[in-house]
């Protein structure tokens, strides 16, 4: 498997570990995941393999493309409309894990559960890490 494949499986992994985190895996983060890895050109066969069959952690190398991950992640917590504790903590986890920010990782968590919508804009996530970079 070359290390672009790992990558988008190693992704596709951490959406699934977010889906699980609080004991209940809905419909709609099921069907996010399944659209995801359609995007990323990942079959539903090789989606499907990793329940029995993990993969190691391997983030994307450039840091944009971990605040995009981050990102799906924090989509996906939204996507049931339902933030628990234990999904904001998997985000964070992942988040730290991928040597993304830590002040600007928390200070997004923080955003997007006190806006009325829930969600941020991609362009507003990158201009969190941008301000920790000065």
């Amino acid at each position: 498997m070359d290390n672009k494949q790992h990558e988008k499986l190693s992704l596709l992994q951490d959406l699934i570990a977010l889906s699980e985190a609080d004991g209940r895996k809905t419909f709609a983060e099921e069907s996010f995941i399944y659209t995801i890895a359609s995007g990323l050109g990942v079959s539903e066969e090789a989606l499907n393999a990793l329940e029995n069959n993990p993969v190691d952690f391997n983030p994307e190398r450039g840091e944009t493309n971990r605040i995009i991950q981050f990102y799906r992640l924090l989509l996906l917590m939204g996507v049931d409309q339902n933030k628990t504790k234990a999904e904001i903590n998997c985000c964070k986890e992942t988040a730290l894990k991928m040597g993304l920010n830590p002040v600007a990782v928390n200070k997004t968590i923080e955003q997007i559960l006190n806006s009325e919508s829930g969600m941020m804009t991609p362009e507003a996530v990158i201009k969190i890490f941008q301000v920790q970079h000065n």
